[in-house]
């Protein structure tokens, strides 16, 4: 029989294995690998499962760690899934799958999207948003890691001080391209832990946030869409990389309730 499982550190309390289970009616093991060496928890996956997901903090160590990367893992730099092939350990990145599917899932057209924070999640949210047809433009506190990611891929950024935060710091480099000053987002990609101070509400665009847990957006869009979509679309979409059977959405969405 197939197993799975989860590496990371620490993963006590994670959803996965509540989510796997309602997605296959239990049909399947699916594991908790919890440990702060990455090489020992690494090391149990190659030793006895088919496929893993990867959570924080092994995510750069995954990537370094596969034989092939999907498109999505090479663009994000991470992997948060691996499985095993004839061709090797193969690496995903299904977070961006997880984005462009709850964003998918509103039937609300996007075209221009503001992605705020530069970390993993706001890496693959951009990735997400290219894939989306959007023309993406980045925000971050730290100007130069924004200027950096998107010339890394190919889009527009700006200065947080511009959304009404912090202004760019002493030999920072000026934002080229700026956000158009007449362009409105019509997707916002929240992917900072907490608030950023002024930030604006964004009244024609589609809300996305990461964070589920504290919401800073809840309200300020056209449509909020929760972090918790796009948790479950990951889920879905790395489950079914793992088995080839497409999951119990219905099913697995009732672990949120």
């Amino acid at each position: 029989m197939k197993r799975f499982g989860l590496i990371g550190n620490p993963v006590a309390g994670s959803l996965s294995p509540r989510l796997f289970e309602a997605a296959y009616g239990e049909r399947y093991p699916y594991d908790l690998i919890e440990g702060a060496d990455f090489d020992r928890s690494w090391q149990r996956f190659l030793d006895g499962y088919d496929g893993i997901n990867i959570t924080a903090p092994f995510k750069l160590d995954a990537f370094r760690s596969v034989d092939v990367l999907s498109d999505s893992a090479r663009l994000c730099g991470a992997v948060n899934l691996a499985v095993k092939t004839p061709d090797g350990i193969v690496g995903y990145n299904t977070d961006v799958d997880g984005v462009v599917l709850s964003v998918r899932e509103t039937g609300i057209p996007v075209s221009e999207a503001l992605v705020v924070g530069c970390g993993g999640a706001g890496r693959a949210a951009a990735v997400a948003a290219l894939r989306l047809g959007c023309r993406v433009t980045l925000v971050n506190r730290t100007p130069s890691r924004a200027a950096s990611l998107a010339a890394e891929l190919g889009c527009g950024w700006m200065p947080a001080g511009d959304l009404g935060g912090s202004d760019p710091g002493p030999g920072d480099p000026l934002p080229s391209p700026r956000f158009p000053a007449k362009a409105r987002p019509d997707l916002v990609i929240y992917t900072v832990p907490g608030p950023m101070e002024g930030l604006p509400d964004f009244p024609d665009a589609v809300i996305l946030e990461a964070n589920y847990r504290t919401p800073v957006l809840a309200g300020r869009g056209r449509a909020y869409v929760s972090g918790l979509r796009w948790l479950l679309y990951q889920a879905v979409a790395g489950y079914s990389i793992f088995t080839s059977e497409a999951p119990d959405r219905d099913a697995m969405l009732r672990i949120f309730c």
